[in-house]
């Protein structure tokens, strides 16, 4: 008996379906308190607490290396003083919530399908089914909803550490005056940047979340379904991730300009 021929695009829009399917499940759960109190404080430990080192690192290492490249072009048209403006305006934009996202897809996203591809593998899930309790209410929700609790304030800690480390080597190292470096980085720094850099924390977080518990639940037998699971749900992730943030760029610059 031949096998029916793979159609990788209808594969990929079931596979879409599926994921906005348990999403749209995981949100009634968790707008109906389908969860444990305790299962969400756990995981905004592991997500959140634990996440905070690498978020540190990559948020203060990006900082300092953007303001010592523009300095080196803003110096050649002798606009030092508005390194900071430009770093701070493309951290709160842009590369606090995408790199934040991604350190956390690596992270905790690997986790989360690991941990509930093993309770696939091993059946827990099932046993889950046949004791009438629902597998989103009761692995999902809370992990979904942490997630969407965390990043965001991940993202803002990315945010402020980046500008203070590059303002750090603006100012010790590059020798440029800590006054109008700081005038110029509040004057062209609106609450709209930071607001656009939180609203896509936010949405990213769902993507994580989402994607990655459903590679987890979705995997298959054994350790080399497990792995690829773990695999496919940090891969799938980044690359939504960065797809979608070029369509929420587009619309939340549009909703600014009308708004203004």
């Amino acid at each position: 008996m031949e096998k029916p021929e793979e159609n990788p695009i209808k594969d990929a829009f079931s596979s879409l379906a599926r994921i906005s399917h348990m999403f749209w499940e995981s949100m009634g759960a968790i707008f109906t308190k389908r969860f444990r109190l305790r299962d969400l404080v756990e995981q905004i430990n592991f997500i959140g607490v634990k996440s905070q080192s690498v978020v540190l690192l990559t948020g203060a290492f990006t900082g300092m290396v953007m303001c010592a490249q523009f300095y080196i072009q803003f110096h050649k048209v002798k606009m030092d003083n508005a390194v900071m403006s430009v770093v701070s305006v493309a951290m709160c934009r842009e590369l606090g919530a995408v790199l934040t996202a991604l350190m956390v897809s690596g992270r905790v996203g690997a986790a989360m399908a690991a941990q509930l591809g093993t309770m696939k593998v091993t059946e827990q899930i099932d046993a889950l089914r046949t004791l009438a309790t629902h597998p989103i209410d009761f692995l999902v929700a809370h992990r979904l909803l942490a997630t969407m609790i965390t990043l965001p304030l991940l993202t803002a800690e990315a945010i402020a550490i980046g500008m203070a480390a590059g303002m750090a080597v603006a100012v010790y190292l590059l020798g440029l005056d800590p006054v109008f470096l700081w005038t110029n980085m509040v004057f062209y720094t609106w609450s709209e940047d930071v607001l656009m850099g939180l609203i896509k924390a936010f949405i990213f977080a769902g993507i994580i979340g989402t994607v990655s518990c459903y590679k987890g639940m979705n995997c298959g037998q054994g350790a080399e379904g497990v792995g690829r699971a773990t695999t496919e749900a940090v891969v799938t992730s980044s690359i939504i991730i960065l797809i979608s943030n070029f369509f929420v760029t587009l619309l939340l610059n549009k909703i600014l300009i009308f708004s203004d």
